[in-house]
């Protein structure tokens, strides 16, 4: 396996700063906003982009997550079931401006499935979908990102890999990850 770093961490962070720039245009004070991020690896990205804007405005973003696995239009086509990830939203989003957060978009049936399961908790005025990485040409559905930290030409074989600082890693790092063939 080949790794190649795309996004170092001051990179990361001049990203998530940018996009939260980019949100204030658009939101203002967030009064009629709420972020969600996809389950699971949304959810990072969610609580970045909160706690960013709150460290600016000195507010905080309603902000919850939102698993998708039962609107999955592959959830039956698996060999074995897929283990689903906990949803915490604890406001209403009707009539909100909702942000859909996530790591990396690829076929876009990720953020099709997010917009069935989000209809549970109302119907909101307005969704934007927010990725750290839009991987061009491999879209399945017409779903295209409003605010963009990157985009990268990959192939489908590649995967990127998006690595936030923990027990895991030092530091918050992107990866475009291509296996060796043998």
């Amino acid at each position: 396996m080949q790794k190649r770093l795309i996004v170092n961490h001051q990179l990361l962070e001049i990203m998530v700063m940018r996009l939260c720039h980019q949100l204030i245009e658009n939101h203002g004070d967030f009064s009629d906003s709420v972020i969600i991020g996809l389950q699971p690896r949304g959810r990072q990205v969610a609580q970045r982009i909160q706690s960013t804007l709150k460290a600016i405005l000195g507010t905080t973003v309603p902000t919850g997550y939102l698993d998708t696995t039962f609107h999955r239009d592959d959830f039956r086509r698996r060999d074995t079931p897929l283990a689903a990830n906990a949803t915490h939203i604890d406001f209403l989003i009707e009539g909100k401006k909702v942000i859909l957060a996530d790591d990396v978009l690829y076929t876009g049936r990720s953020v099709r499935a997010a917009m069935d399961a989000m209809i549970s908790f109302g119907r909101p005025a307005n969704v934007e979908l927010l990725v750290l990485i839009d991987r061009l040409y491999s879209r399945h559905l017409p779903i295209e990102p409003t605010y963009v930290g990157r985009r990268v030409n990959s192939l489908q074989s590649q995967r990127v890999l998006v690595e936030w600082q923990g027990s895991e890693t030092q530091e918050d790092n992107i990866w475009l990850v291509t296996k060796n063939e043998e």
